[in-house]
């Protein structure tokens, strides 16, 4: 089973906006964010992970994670997929750094959900999430 990696979106406040920065960050070559040490259990995150993303407590998202390098400074590269994937949001905790959810903890995407929700924007999914309404 993969293992997945939450971290706060830091500046953000819709998933609009994280979407629009994380493709312009990856059309101009810079798809990955950088940390200071490489995750003890980084081998079980490559290839099936993902990065699932915090915006106003909540889980919003997630980015596929492709790989762990280096980076500038002696730090660590995690390049992720310039694709944002919604998922059911879920309350949780900022925090700093990033930390590890399990798969079995870990939301479903919007994508594959038969209700509807997927097709809806992005700023109103958040918006209704926000109200504890999806």
């Amino acid at each position: 089973m993969p293992l997945h990696l939450t971290k706060v979106a830091f500046g953000v406040t819709s998933v609009d906006q994280l979407a629009a920065r994380w493709q312009a960050r990856a059309a101009s070559g810079e798809g990955f964010l950088t940390t200071r040490y490489l995750p003890k259990r980084h081998e079980e995150v490559t290839g099936a992970g993902s990065l699932y993303w915090i915006v106003k407590h909540q889980l919003v998202a997630r980015s596929a994670i492709l790989h762990f390098g280096e980076a500038e400074g002696g730090r660590v590269a995690i390049h992720l997929h310039p694709e944002v994937v919604l998922i059911h949001a879920r309350p949780k905790r900022a925090h700093q750094g990033w930390r590890y959810l399990e798969h079995a903890d870990a939301p479903i995407d919007l994508a594959g959900d038969e209700t509807g929700v997927a097709a809806l924007p992005p700023l109103l999914v958040g918006k209704l999430s926000g109200l504890a309404l999806l």
